[in-house]
C-alpha cells in the first residue's frame, strides 16, 4: 500500500514541559513515560482500535478508523492520566494521508500536529472536520476558539476544544502591553545542592533588574515571575496568566567547584524557542560570573526579541498603529538598499503623524537617516542633517533616560552632524546607564575612534562581541574593528576583520575603504586594487581629495587618503 492516500482521524499527543523535567530528572521522567505508554496510551488505544504510527520521545501519533473513536479515546487517555505527573496535550484531525510502509505523511498528520500545540494541558484540541463528526455523539462540550493560523498550514483552521477535559484552572488571560512583553521565571536548581538556590534566585533577580532598564520591554516584576518557583509551569498559560509574549527560562547545575548555566528564550503563545545558551565558569568568584552570565544572556535575547517583534508585525494586515510603523521603519532598514531605505523613511514619518510623542518613532527616522548617510545614499544632505537634528532633539526630549535613544542620539551626532564631544558625551550617558546594551558599546566604539583612542575602542568592540555574539550588526562592529586596528598599525588584524566584514555586508563602503587600507599598509597593492574596483562601483563619484570618513580623527585623515590614491583612487 505505500503511497497510496486514504481519509483517516489522526492523534497527535506529546507531554508537556518534557525538556525540563527530562533536565531535572532524567531517570525518573523516563520511568514515568514508559509508564504512561504502556498502564494508560496503549490500553486504549487497544480499546478503541487506535494504531499507533509513530513514536518520537515524548510523542504519540495514532490513526482512527473513524473521528468519534479518536475523541472517544482522547478523552479517556486524559480522564486517566488526570493525576499523573506527566500532563499531555492532545490535537486530532481528520484528512488525507499518504501510507508509507507502516507509516502516515501528509496534509492529515500535520494539521492535528499542528492543533496539538493550541491544547491546553490536560486538555483535547480538535480541527471543524472532526468536531462536525463527533458533536451529536460525543457528549463532551465543545468550546469554538475561531479560526486559528498554525505554522506552515496554508490557511487557518477552525480549532474547537473539548470543554470537559481534564484540564488544570486557569486564570483570564491578561492584555498584552502595546511593547515586547518578557516574563524571566526561577531558574532550576537541578545540581542537588540547595545552596545553590541563591545564586540561581540571585541571577534571574540580575537579568530582571538589566532587563527594566531597557525601556523598549515590559518586564514582569520579580514577585510575580517567582510565584512559579518550584512548579513546571506550561509556558502558554505563563504568558496568559502574566500577560506577556516572551518567557526566558533556565536551569542551574553544579558539578565540584563548576557551575553550569543554561538559558532559553520562549515566544509564549506558540511555544516557539527563539534563542537559547550555556555558560560554565568557577565558584571561585562566584558573584563575577553571575554578572558575566547576566550580561551575555541580555546580550544574547536582546536582538532575538528584537527580531521576533518585526516578524510578528511583518506577519499583521490592516490598520497599522505608531508602533506597528516603529516596527516596520526597522525592518526595512535591515533591508539594506537605498529603496528599502526610502520605505523606512516613510513609515517613521507614519509613526510620529500617529503619535508625536512617541520617542522610538523619532530614534528610527535618526537610525533609517543615519544607514543613509553611512551607506551613500544621500539624496539631499543639508535636508536630511536638518530632519535628523529635529528627529534626535525630539527623542532626547521625550526620554532622556532611554539607552537605546542615548546611542543612537550620540552616533548621530558624530557621523551626520559632526559634533564629536557631544555625541561622545550621549554614548558615555548610554553605557552608563545600560552597561549590557551591545548597540550602545558599538556606537561608543566609533566614539572612542573619533576621540583618537583606538585602543579603547577595541575593548569595547570586544565587549560587543561578548555581550551579543550572533548580533546582526555583526558587519559593522568588524568594520570598526578594523579601523581600530589601522589607526593602531595593526594591518593584519585590520584585513581580518575587513575581510570578515565583507562576507556579511559587500556593499559597505566603509569596510571596502578599511579593507584597501590594510592591503596597501601591508604592501598587497593587488588586493587592494580588487578591493577598490568593488569600492567604486557602489561610489563611483568618489575622490581622493573629498574623502573624509566620518568619526576619522585628523591624524588618519591623511593616511587613509595615501592608501586610497595608491590603490587607484582618482585624485
Amino acid at each position: 500500500m505505500t503511497g497510496q492516500r486514504r481519509l483517516a482521524a489522526i492523534l497527535v499527543a506529546d507531554v508537556v514541559g518534557y525538556s525540563k523535567l527530562i533536565g531535572s530528572d532524567e531517570a525518573g521522567t523516563l520511568e514515568q513515560l514508559q509508564m504512561l505508554r504502556t498502564e494508560i496510551i496503549e490500553p486504549q488505544l487497544a480499546k478503541h482500535a487506535g494504531r499507533l504510527f509513530k513514536s518520537v520521545g515524548d510523542g504519540f501519533l495514532v490513526e482512527f478508523a473513524s473521528a468519534v473513536q479518536a475523541v472517544s479515546c482522547a478523552s479517556a487517555i486524559q480522564e486517566a492520566n488526570a493525576l499523573g505527573r506527566l500532563p499531555l496535550r492532545i490535537g486530532i484531525h481528520v484528512g488525507d494521508v499518504v501510507v508509507q510502509d507502516d507509516d502516515l505523511m501528509g496534509d492529515g498528520v500535520n494539521v492535528a500536529a499542528r492543533i496539538e500545540g493550541v491544547a491546553e494541558p490536560g486538555g483535547i484540541a480538535l480541527s471543524r472536520q472532526v468536531h462536525d463528526q463527533v458533536r451529536d455523539k460525543l457528549d463532551l462540550g465543545f468550546i469554538d476558539k475561531g479560526d486559528i493560523t498554525l505554522k506552515n498550514i496554508a490557511r487557518p483552521v477552525q480549532v474547537f476544544v473539548v470543554g470537559s477535559a481534564a484540564t488544570p484552572p486557569t486564570h483570564a488571560a491578561l492584555p498584552l502591553p502595546d511593547r515586547p512583553s518578557i516574563a524571566v521565571l526561577p531558574f532550576q536548581n537541578i545540581s542537588g545542592d540547595p545552596e545553590q538556590e541563591y545564586f540561581a534566585d540571585g541571577m534571574v533577580e540580575d537579568i530582571i533588574t538589566a532587563l527594566s532598564r531597557t525601556k523598549a520591554l515590559f518586564v514582569i516584576a520579580r514577585n510575580s515571575s517567582f510565584s512559579y518557583k518550584g512548579k513546571s509551569p506550561d509556558i502558554r498559560q505563563v504568558g496568559r496568566e502574566l500577560g506577556v509574549r516572551y518567557v526566558l527560562e533556565g536551569s542551574v547545575r553544579k558539578a565540584g567547584n563548576r557551575v553550569r548555566i543554561t538559558g532559553q528564550l520562549v515566544e509564549a503563545a506558540s511555544g516557539r524557542h527563539l534563542w537559547a545558551d550555556r555558560f560554565e565558569g568557577n565558584l571561585e568568584d562566584i558573584f563575577a560570573l553571575q554578572d558575566q552570565i547576566t550580561s551575555r544572556v541580555i546580550g544574547g535575547i536582546a536582538p532575538s526579541l528584537h527580531t521576533a517583534e518585526i516578524e510578528r508585525v511583518s506577519r499583521k494586515i490592516g490598520d497599522l498603529q505608531a508602533y506597528d510603523c516603529y516596527l516596520r521603519c526597522l525592518a526595512a532598514t535591515y533591508r539594506f538598499s537605498p529603496e528599502a531605505n526610502e520605505e523606512a523613511l516613510a513609515y517613521g514619518r507614519q509613526a510620529v503623524l500617529l503619535d508625536d510623542e512617541f520617542s522610538l518613532a523619532y530614534m528610527a527616522i535618526g537610525y533609517a537617516l543615519l544607514q543613509r548617510w553611512s551607506f551613500r545614499w544621500s539624496i539631499d544632505q543639508a535636508a536630511e542633517r536638518h530632519e535628523v537634528e529635529e528627529a534626535i532633539r525630539r527623542a532626547l526630549d521625550l526620554d532622556r533616560q532611554n539607552a537605546q535613544i542615548l546611542a543612537l542620539c550620540g552616533q548621530v551626532m558624530i557621523v551626520i552632524l559632526g559634533r564629536i564631544e557631544e555625541g561622545a558625551g550621549l554614548l558615555d550617558e548610554a553605557v552608563t546607564l545600560d552597561p549590557n546594551s551591545a548597540a550602545a558599546w558599538r556606537f561608543h566604539a566609533n566614539a572612542q575612534i573619533a576621540r583618537n583612542a583606538p585602543e579603547k575602542a577595541l575593548d569595547d568592540l570586544e565587549r560587543v562581541l561578548r555581550l551579543s555574539p550572533l548580533d546582526p550588526g555583526k558587519w559593522y562592529t568588524l568594520t570598526l574593528k578594523a579601523r581600530a586596528f589601522n589607526l593602531c598599525g595593526r594591518y593584519e588584524d585590520a584585513r581580518s576583520s575587513a575581510a570578515e566584514a565583507l562576507s556579511n555586508r559587500p556593499n559597505f563602503p566603509h569596510a571596502l575603504i578599511e579593507h584597501i587600507a590594510a592591503n596597501v599598509l601591508v604592501g598587497r597593492l593587488d588586493a587592494a586594487r580588487e578591493s577598490m574596483a568593488a569600492f567604486r562601483k557602489i561610489q563611483p563619484e568618489e575622490r581622493v581629495s573629498k574623502y573624509r570618513p566620518f568619526g576619522l580623527p585628523g591624524s588618519g585623515v591623511a593616511k587613509y587618503q595615501e592608501a586610497l590614491r595608491l590603490a587607484g583612487l582618482p585624485e
